[in-house]
């Protein structure tokens, strides 16, 4: 993220390499090194210092860009018109109640997530409160709002006649040429234009008084020292621009004031905005107002006070005393202090690793965060949340997740809801790959609903449009992540996210069965193997194409059997056996009443144990229906082995139109299907369910196809 910030900073022009979905990521190009000014001996200096690095970050993107898809293959579809977020910018445009004789100043932002909308919003009404001699109207927009051509004119009216524009994060290409064609026109009439990492062509609209993107390179021997003796080092051009930008500010105060003033604005708005509260954001609109929109200092109270933040990385949990920034001085809290409070046996406990997102942090939009570590706690759990102010979220990992060389956590759960290393801008897959090998432990990217409002999310077929998958399933999928569950979405008016309670008590109750798994003794494992038939009632119960399935299984419970499974003593012991087992009749169909029962479940039990059995009867009738029953009993058809058991998984119920439940909206699954995994889930209690054959039956419920409800 702050990569940009920096090459802006210091007089370069950042180039761009396009990602999938139009996404780009901030790099330094063969062109990066042409300053928007006229160069000095400064940059030319830095230029030296840099090249490896930058050199390195070319090649790196020239792969990614190799691998990325063009344009005409990316879907764009989403909501009405291509829209994939219709939430009104009106909601949340702060005016004051009674301006009276106050000189007023105007402020615009466009940021890509919505973490900021209310810190800004909060910070403009408390300058409204408590400033006598001044007042602020804000107009806001989140990135994906400037696709509704109503909301994009109005975007422009706002810039018009704003004295301040703010953005960040605009790395959507697209909309970031909408940013750039309403804001060039009006750039040198505002009084700042103030842009954080963003896109190359967005960046370049920075001006703050005399500052621009070549305005670093005017004291000469000051930077170059700072330079050689803070060169980044390591293998990632973010982690080393980082490294630099946290750095700057501490020699902003030795360069000659009239030369260094805009800059030092600069640096402490990016600071201002790093840090992300309320308190910050005011200070940083009451900074920029009064140095640069009026012309005396108006301003009621005291000294504006310096950013406040915390560390760019550590260890946050909601009720601990402070941000820890050792594991072990956590650690030390967390069992001695914190799990006694909450009847917790630290000994006992599964601890579950939690990434978080740093910016969420700062603006206290945490709530969503702070629901799933409590859930984790009343499920039994400890947490280990981390956080980092970077994109590369594997160097907390390996400063937190580990205390002697050993794991300390059970389950790690990223909750940024985007790749592990490079987050939305540019991936480091390999990277990723290397720390969750080295954690060796289940690893699970939760999705908060970022492009779109939770009424939005829950109305939508798609479930998420095709930039959240792209970003939030499809990426994070690349490193090793499984379980994309969306835990919160975002309010349409306030911009906080919204935890969502049904969804975060499934993600923790997956985290808890994921560590409680690891320290299961194979013997006491359950295993469900279910085989599939398609097309029904055609002889093919276990087939798959070019897959020989039941001699598969077999296989697959040798190496079981070996690794220590409890399979019973009546195990077959050829296929021939196995097949037997089940059919009974290698050419059964659904309808064969050869096929082994491996248990009879009442309707009583089915309903008290199918929570949704109910809603089933508008298609099917009350139970037990006419499919998988005896007319009394609703049937589940397989055999069990020891703590295994193969099973048949049942027609989906549509006799000569199969397909139906993939098509029909209005569709459902049958009692007997419902009953058939209400066994494994609630009876069997099944550690894990293995689907061998051509299908699973996730593909084919209706519902959403991507981050899922229910």
């Amino acid at each position: 993220m702050l990569a940009a910030t920096l090459t802006a900073a210091l007089g370069f022009s950042p180039g761009v390499t396009r990602l999938p979905n139009g996404f780009a990521g901030t790099a330094l190009s063969q062109h990066a090194l042409t300053p928007v000014a006229s160069r000095s001996a400064a940059s030319s200096g830095l230029e030296s210092v840099l090249a490896p690095l930058l050199e390195q970050q070319q090649q790196q993107q020239q792969r990614r860009a190799l691998r990325a898809p063009s344009a005409a293959m990316v879907a764009t579809g989403g909501m009405g018109g291509g829209l994939f977020t219709q939430s009104n910018p009106e909601d949340r445009r702060v005016v004051p109640d009674e301006p009276g004789d106050r000189q007023i100043f105007k402020v615009v932002y466009v940021v890509l997530e919505s973490q900021y909308q209310s810190s800004l919003s909060t910070a403009c009404k408390r300058i409204n409160a408590g400033q006598e001699k001044v007042a602020v109207e804000c107009s806001g927009y989140i990135l994906e709002e400037l696709r509704d051509p109503a909301n994009f004119e109005q975007f422009k009216k706002d810039v018009a006649d704003a004295n301040i524009f703010i953005g960040s994060l605009i790395f959507v290409q697209e909309l970031a040429d909408k940013v750039v064609e309403a804001v060039e026109p009006y750039r040198e009439t505002m009084d700042a234009v103030c842009v954080f990492p963003s896109m190359p062509a967005v960046m370049r609209l920075n001006k703050i008084g005399s500052f621009t993107m070549a305005s670093m390179g005017q004291s000469k021997n000051v930077m170059l020292d700072f330079m050689k003796k803070n060169k980044p080092s390591g293998t990632s051009f973010q982690d080393g621009m980082l490294k630099l930008v946290r750095t700057l500010p501490k020699v902003l105060k030795f360069l000659p004031g009239d030369k260094a003033k805009d800059a030092r604005s600069f640096m402490m708005s990016l600071q201002y905005w790093l840090g992300g509260s309320p308190e910050n954001i005011e200070a940083l609109l009451l900074n920029l107002a009064s140095t640069y929109v009026f012309e005396s200092d108006l301003l009621t109270g005291e000294v504006v006070e310096p950013p406040t933040v915390i560390p760019d990385q550590g260890i946050w949990h909601p009720v601990a005393p402070r941000v820890f920034e050792t594991n072990e001085e956590y650690i030390q809290w967390l069992r001695n202090e914190h799990a006694p409070t909450i009847g917790v046996d630290p000994n006992k406990a599964p601890v579950i690793g939690v990434v978080l997102q740093k910016s969420h942090i700062n603006t206290k939009d945490d709530a969503h965060y702070v629901a799933l570590i409590m859930e984790i706690e009343a499920n039994g759990g400890l947490v280990l949340p981390i956080y980092t102010g970077s994109l590369d979220f594997s160097k907390p990992i390996e400063d937190y997740f580990f205390l002697n060389g050993r794991s300390v956590v059970d389950t790690t759960i990223n909750l940024t809801g985007f790749a592990l290393v490079g987050g939305p801008a540019t991936q480091d897959h390999p990277k990723a790959i290397a720390t969750l090998k080295k954690l060796n432990r289940p690893y699970l990217c939760a999705v908060p609903a970022t492009f779109q409002t939770f009424e939005e999310w829950k109305d939508s077929e798609l479930g998420l449009h095709p930039v959240q998958v792209a970003l939030q399933v499809a990426l994070p999928e690349l490193d090793g992540a499984i379980e994309p569950i969306i835990f919160a979405g975002r309010d349409g008016v306030t911009g906080r996210s919204i935890p969502q309670s049904d969804r975060i008590e499934t993600l923790a109750k997956r985290a808890i069965k994921w560590s409680n798994l690891s320290a299961k003794k194979n013997a006491d494992k359950k295993v469900a193997i279910t085989v599939f038939s398609f097309p029904p009632d055609k002889g093919n119960v276990g087939t798959a194409a070019y897959l020989n399935v039941f001699g598969s299984i077999f296989e697959a419970l040798k190496t079981m059997k070996a690794e220590g499974y409890d399979l019973g003593a009546e195990l077959p012991t050829d296929v021939e056996g196995l097949v037997d087992a089940v059919l009974h009749d290698k050419e059964a169909s659904m309808a064969s009443p050869t096929l082994n029962v491996a248990y009879s479940m009442s309707v009583a039990e089915y309903k008290e144990l199918t929570p949704y059995a109910e809603d089933l009867e508008e298609n099917w009738g009350p139970p037990p229906g006419q499919l998988n029953t005896d007319g009394q009993n609703l049937l589940v058809y397989g055999v069990r082995f020891g703590n295994v058991f193969i099973g048949v998984q049942p027609s989906f119920g549509y006799e000569g139109d199969p397909m139906r439940l993939l098509y029909a909206k209005s569709a459902s699954p049958h009692h007997g299907f419902a009953a058939y995994y209400t066994y494994i889930e609630k009876v069997l209690e099944a550690d894990a369910v293995l689907h061998f054959g051509t299908h699973g039956s996730l593909e084919f419920m209706p519902g959403k196809q991507g981050g899922m409800s229910g």
